[in-house]
């Protein structure tokens, strides 16, 4: 990762397991997995603030960002005369 840079890792792990009864038969089908991923942060995120749910398998990550002060627009303008 580049130095200077704010980045934010997300990981999680789930398991699942789904079971079925036929007749006499019991079957049983389980699932299991991890991930993780890395974001690039903006430079005005308040990083101490970042906050991350999940509802329904979605995951929704929030970065509350700090106002940036606008710089003053400065033209040059060419006078003739």
């Amino acid at each position: 990762m580049d130095a200077g840079l704010v980045y934010t890792k997300v990981k999680s792990f789930r398991s699942v397991e789904r079971g079925m009864s036929r007749r006499k038969i019991r079957t049983t089908r389980s699932s299991s997995g991890k991930f993780m991923r890395s974001f690039r942060l903006p430079e005005n995120a308040k990083v101490d603030q970042v906050k991350a749910s999940m509802e329904n398998w979605v995951l929704t990550v929030t970065v509350p960002k700090e106002e940036l002060k606008k710089k003053p627009c400065v033209k040059a303008t060419e006078i003739s005369g």
